[in-house]
């Protein structure tokens, strides 16, 4: 098994200086486009990410270690951040993300014993029972997936651009 809550908390630790390095300072196009109709852009990635901190990761962690299976998982809106300010600065955006994203990395650190806590189960709305460990790991690699997104929607912008590179641009094959 590869799962190691050390090297989980590494990615999440990383991941807003990673946003906040691809994306301050950048002009809107890069920040506002998207691939398509029903798609987010990247402020609207970061957005999710800060959702996801205040109402996701950290209450269905505190339900596995209070609850177990007995209770479910609170829902999570995973379009909640649709409502947000889209005239909001990003740096305003990143600063919120990065503020929470602390706040649980102390709190994951607090409550969780790696020894003995990474087994333990609670019940996911549609996948039923799930681990501790699966729930932590999903959260590092939800940061993965959105920076990958990220990537791929800022190669979106230039795809006219690129010309005849774009069969060589494996980033523009992955979109759309």
């Amino acid at each position: 098994m590869n799962f190691s809550i050390e090297e989980a908390i590494e990615v999440l630790e990383r991941s807003p200086l990673t946003f906040e390095t691809l994306l301050t300072g950048l002009s809107p196009g890069w920040l506002h486009t998207n691939e398509g109709r029903d798609t987010w852009n990247a402020a609207q990635v970061i957005d999710h990410l800060a959702e996801a901190e205040r109402t996701n990761w950290i209450p269905r962690i505190r339900t596995i270690l209070e609850s177990g299976t007995d209770q479910p998982f609170p829902d999570f809106d995973r379009f909640a951040h649709l409502k947000q300010d889209p005239d909001q600065p990003i740096s305003e955006k990143l600063a919120r993300f990065k503020t929470l994203r602390a706040q649980n990395l102390v709190t994951l650190k607090e409550w969780i014993q790696p020894d003995t806590d990474l087994d333990q189960t609670g019940t996911h709305p549609a996948f039923g029972e799930v681990k501790l460990r699966e729930l932590i790991a999903t959260w590092a690699v939800h940061d993965l997936t959105h920076i990958a997104q990220i990537v791929r929607v800022m190669a979106e912008y230039y795809r006219r651009e690129v010309g005849p590179w774009e069969q060589y641009l494996g980033v523009l094959k992955n979109s759309r």
